[in-house]
């Protein structure tokens, strides 16, 4: 009897979402993987495959979306997809931009068997912080509401299809029910799922663009589970990954989830560029699950129904009563350090393979940012290893095409880091001795080819042309010089270290005999850059920056975190020794210079001042009125006052630095990168005089407060 009903119904669907690490504009790879990946798919027996956002054409093209040429090739691929061997016999949902009466939107495509079911526009766009979606796309505004798309020509020929419907509908297979979200819509308060599943949908599919920020994963899974938490079901979201051609990189994360709970988690960082999950999950579950859910289901009572397309298609098979079904897992996140020594790495390898030079050239100083941006190299070379190591044909051979030699395979991650990563340490008068030894010695560790230089020589051959011209010489302020000479000398070194370190990557391959070139990693961190203390034009310009997003106090833990599991030793010295720049004369063979006593705040401040700044979107007098509370045990009024000027006149006099900083892998949400996170100006009235007058009329009743609490105490 058992065997009798399962054969009737059909209770198990199997269904597959994928992470692809696809490029802007890479249309032979971007099909490439999406082949592979609903090959995999098929091979797993999944009958439902779902990818990326935008996957055709690669999520990151930007004003490239303007081009009629973006759209042609769009549905060029869609065409080589269609006529596919590999996409019969299962649901492909499929990502690309399609005009339909003369707007851009962003779509899901989903087709089965050479026919387009559904062509279903994003309702919901992205546009905060890294996202621009509302400069080249257009939502979908018309809930529940379908219209017919009339199909290219190139199209029709081989769906033999004039035309399919387009917008806000749900698909009805022969045992379930599927609706779609893009993204941006599982974010927004009033999200599709809720409307779809009181309708009745039972499977809910996500492709996704999102990219990685530090201590973020948990929240993409918990909106997630939470979502069938509340209404039941199973949800799929596949999402991209890697470096697609700018700041960003995709983490991954695919995940499957059935009421609240998650079934299939995806790797949050990996070098492989298909990757695929794929579970088997009983229907039933989620129709007995939603049975006792009274409220949902007097909700559904009254429901304005979705357009329905019918699909004469089963993602369960006839006699499936023995198909055992996916269990619940635990999600496993990965640390804060994990993250750093792995989502950068991850990116600077898309970089490095993607531009095609022969490795990267770093300034190495010896203190904790350079050092963590070896680090991160360092655990690139450990990534690539094990990847093939594990029989990544993919990652083999872009190693042999960085290296240049075909037959080599990388069996050590030092002796993998010494062909592509040359370090160099640019010591001048006022360098010690003490941060020689401490480059010299990670540098040993793990093992980068390393060039010592000094540049006195060409320092003091640059005053000897300005003092012919000019008949004066700067002196340092400890010699009875002026800020503004203490100034320029310091940077004369920093800028000489810049031309320096782009002349070594320029030539040093080919003073080995070795073909092509280096790019140059900066390594200013986000504090640093918020408060503009770095020289324009010196090592922090650079070609890419790894740790551009990354507060300070997060390269410290990094860099522990790299002493304890790469065991790296020369790190202990590296953490206990203060940060300084290195650019004033030394006291008895001391550093006198430190970096926190230069920019008038500790570190700690300066990730308080960018959190509010940015993320809580305060000024000067309401980061003022944060930080009286805030700091009320440390700080009198009249100090946090004090402290909220200067940083604001630090951050204003210095916002110019911004518009030229090095691209750098977004991490912190509190970045200020000009490009596109952090618009702002770069000229500003740095004297603030309203916002400052404001500050000073609530600092003497704030006192008064804080000298009566303290009393009656």
């Amino acid at each position: 009897v058992k065997s009798q009903v399962g054969g009737i119904m059909g209770r198990t669907v199997t269904v597959a979402t994928c992470a692809l690490n696809q490029w802007a504009l890479d249309f032979d790879g971007n099909l490439e993987r999406i082949l592979k990946s609903i090959e995999i798919a098929k091979c797993k027996g999944a009958r439902y495959r779902l990818g990326p956002e935008l996957e055709i054409c690669g999520y990151g093209c930007s004003d490239h979306y303007f081009e009629s040429d973006t759209l042609l090739h769009s549905f060029q691929a869609l065409a080589k997809l269609l006529e596919s061997s590999v996409t019969q016999d299962i649901i492909c949902d499929v990502g690309m931009p399609v005009m339909h009466r003369n707007v851009r939107y962003n779509c899901r495509v989903i087709f089965l068997n050479k026919k387009i079911l559904l062509i279903r526009p994003k309702m919901a766009l992205a546009n905060t912080g890294n996202y621009r979606e509302m400069r080249w796309f257009t939502p979908w505004n018309r809930s529940r509401q379908v219209e017919d798309y009339f199909l290219p020509r190139m199209i029709q020929a081989i769906t033999n299809q004039e035309s399919v419907p387009f917008g806000d509908a749900v698909l009805a297979t022969l045992d379930t029910c599927i609706g779609s979200e893009i993204c941006e819509e599982l974010w927004t308060p009033n999200s599709p799922h809720i409307e779809m599943g009181i309708d009745g949908v039972e499977i809910f599919t996500n492709s996704s663009a999102s990219h990685h920020v530090l201590r973020k994963a948990h929240m993409r899974v918990d909106l997630v589970n939470s979502a069938m938490t509340k209404n039941g079901g199973i949800y799929i979201l596949a999402n991209q990954k890697g470096c697609d051609g700018d700041r960003l990189y995709y983490d991954g994360c695919a995940m499957i989830c059935m009421n609240g709970a998650t079934v299939a988690q995806g790797l949050q960082f990996s070098l492989d560029d298909v990757e695929v999950l794929v579970a088997t999950l009983d229907l039933e579950d989620v129709r007995s699950y939603r049975a006792e859910i009274s409220s949902r289901n007097f909700a559904a009572s009254k429901v304005t129904p979705y357009f329905r397309v019918k699909v004469s298609f089963a993602l369960s098979c006839s006699d499936d009563i023995n198909t055992p079904t996916s269990e619940p897992i635990q999600w496993r996140y990965h640390s804060p350090e994990e993250e750093i020594s792995l989502g950068p790495a991850c990116w600077l390898w898309d970089y490095l393979r993607r531009s095609r030079q022969g490795g990267f050239l770093l300034p190495l100083s010896g203190g904790v940012d350079s050092s963590a941006t070896a680090c991160i190299v360092y655990s690139m070379c450990l990534q690539v290893c094990s990847a093939v190591w594990n029989g990544n044909q993919g990652v083999l051979l872009d190693v042999r095409k960085i290296v240049n030699d075909e037959s080599y395979t990388p069996k050590d991650p030092r002796e993998f880091c010494r062909r592509i990563l040359t370090t160099c340490y640019m010591a001048s008068e006022n360098s010690s001795q003490a941060t020689y030894d401490r480059a010299k010695s990670l540098t040993e560790e793990i093992g980068s080819y390393h060039i010592n230089i000094n540049i006195d020589g060409v320092v003091k051959a640059v005053w000897v042309v300005f003092s012919a011209v000019m008949g004066r010489l700067p002196q340092y302020s400890m010699c009875g010089g002026s800020s503004r000479e203490n100034l320029a000398l310091q940077n004369v070194q920093a800028r000489i270290r810049m031309v320096f370190a782009y002349l070594f990557a320029q030539l040093c391959l080919w003073t080995r005999g070795i073909p092509g070139g280096l790019l140059v990693l900066g390594s200013s961190n986000v504090d640093e850059s918020l408060r503009g203390y770095f020289t324009k034009y010196d090592c922090s310009s650079a070609d890419i920056n790894p740790i551009g997003g990354i507060s300070k106090n997060d390269l410290r833990s990094f860099i522990q975190h790299c002493l304890e599991n790469f065991h790296l030793r020369a790190l202990g010295s590296i953490l206990s020794a203060p940060p300084t720049a290195e650019l004033e004369p030394l006291k008895e063979g001391q550093v006198a210079q430190t970096d926190e006593a230069d920019m008038g705040m500790t570190y700690d401040e300066l990730s308080v001042y960018g959190k509010l700044r940015k993320i809580a979107k305060a000024g000067p007098y309401s980061m003022f009125c944060k930080l009286v509370n805030m700091w009320k045990d440390i700080c009198t009024p009249a100090e946090v006052a004090s402290k909220v000027k200067h940083f604001f006149r630090m951050y204003s006099v210095n916002r110019h630095k911004m518009t030229v900083l090095t691209p750098s892998y977004h991490a912190a949400n509190y970045s200020p990168d000009d490009n596109r996170f952090d618009l702002r100006p770069f000229l500003y009235n740095s004297a603030w005089s309203w916002q400052f007058r404001c500050i000073d009329e609530q600092v003497s009743p704030a006192t008064m407060k804080v000298y009566t609490h303290t009393k009656v105490m």
